[in-house]
């Protein structure tokens, strides 16, 4: 199934990016992706990025990371992508 709907995906661990997955797999148009900043992980503190950037990177979807939307510089990015909907998992 093919959709011309232009969706924003919102979330962050691996549960979501198997929405994420199920979305692309399905067709749909995925126009951004937001997930929480990366965090510094293991013994060497290495920033990795969270389930979800990886794959919407892969791809070619843009990811935002802010930190809240609280401000207009959060929400600018979100209206320029113009969606029709957004979904959120977590």
């Amino acid at each position: 199934m093919n959709s011309s709907l232009r969706i924003v995906f919102s979330g962050t661990p691996t549960f979501a990016a198997e929405h994420l997955r199920a979305l692309l797999e399905g067709g749909f148009n995925v126009v951004g992706a937001y997930s929480q900043p990366d965090r510094p992980t293991g013994r060497g503190k290495k920033l990795l990025p969270t389930p979800v950037k990886a794959l919407a990177e892969q791809h070619g979807i843009p990811v935002f990371q802010p930190l809240s939307f609280k401000d207009e510089n959060s929400l600018a990015p979100l209206r320029a992508l113009a969606p029709e909907v957004m979904v959120v998992v977590a």
